[in-house]
């Protein structure tokens, strides 16, 4: 079984306009299927670095004397370009979706299919489990996790069910979690909702938002000036902050000017819409059904 099947691989790959021997960096290494992509466009003196905390895609590594795995999260982009010189960088990838492989590995917790422990860490060696979160969370900060992050519209049943069980034991699987809220399901969408109430654990588990901040304004200062930067988004709160932050250099309140009134930009949007996959490609791969492209370029 493949590791995980790249989404949007020629357009995000296409968008980083490679041209021979450059610096690219692959933020969300996984199984290695941007990164490849990358390689061929590269030139023999290029390099190219992938970021991955997740230790499963270490077995992926590339062999390929251009290509250096760094084992870490993107969050630290700066610091370990930095410490290989590789700054200023020609371009940066970053496909932000949980790979197919995470998603079949029923003891990562990530699925809503396979039994397993409520884990979630992408960052096997991290403290932070959805276990945790489930039976240590106080109710406020649960309901405001599936309200901000799952956009779960009856959160605060969610977790009125969630606290009423947790007093007769820890609950510790996936499946538990899911016959504990079974009744907060609303019609026909149980998938769905599945999901959003798995998504805003895993989002908390591994601050994934805080981290994709923190990817994109050092984006901004690792680029040169023309660099290129590809996003692949799965959600609306990933694609809200990269839209924002393409748009007004800031995730969040109005577009900053000078004294003169000019437009305080950071990067030019090469897409004004987001790019999205083809009919065929989601028949092909349907994790691909929900992927949005956003690309940019520094100014």
């Amino acid at each position: 079984m493949e590791y995980h099947n790249p989404v949007l691989l020629q357009e995000s790959v296409d968008g980083l306009n490679i041209k021979n021997d450059e610096i690219c960096v692959d933020v969300t290494f996984g199984g290695g299927g941007h990164s490849k992509e990358i390689l061929k466009r590269l030139g023999e003196g290029g390099k190219l670095f992938g970021f991955d905390q997740d230790k499963d895609a270490e077995a992926n590594d590339l062999k390929d004397e251009r290509f250096e795995l760094v084992k870490q999260n993107f969050r630290y982009l700066k610091n370990f370009l930095k410490f290989h010189q590789a700054i200023p960088a020609d371009c940066v990838l970053a496909d932000l979706g949980v790979s197919s492989h995470q998603f079949n590995e029923g003891e990562r917790g990530f699925s809503i299919r396979f039994e397993g422990p409520l884990d979630m860490r992408m960052n096997q060696a991290g403290e932070l489990t959805a276990e945790k979160i489930i039976n240590d969370y106080e109710e406020a900060d649960l309901v405001r996790i599936f309200k901000e992050y799952g956009e779960v519209k009856n959160a605060q049943k969610v977790v009125f069910e969630i606290i009423n069980r947790r007093e007769e034991g820890k609950i510790k699987t996936t499946q538990e979690l899911i016959e504990i809220i079974e009744g907060c399901v609303p019609g026909k969408l149980r998938n769905k909702y599945l999901a959003q109430v798995f998504q805003a654990l895993r989002i908390e588990v591994n601050d994934e938002l805080g981290a994709l901040r923190d990817m994109l304004e050092q984006s901004h200062e690792v680029l040169k000036t023309g660099g290129r930067l590809s996003v692949i988004t799965y959600h609306s709160l990933e694609d809200r902050l990269v839209k924002n932050f393409f748009k007004k250099g800031k995730f969040e309140g109005e577009l900053e000017k000078d004294f003169y009134g000019n437009p305080q930009l950071k990067f030019k949007q090469i897409n004004r819409k987001p790019i999205l996959p083809t009919a065929e490609e989601i028949k092909n791969n349907n994790r691909a059904r929900s992927a949005k492209l956003r690309i940019a370029e520094k100014l």
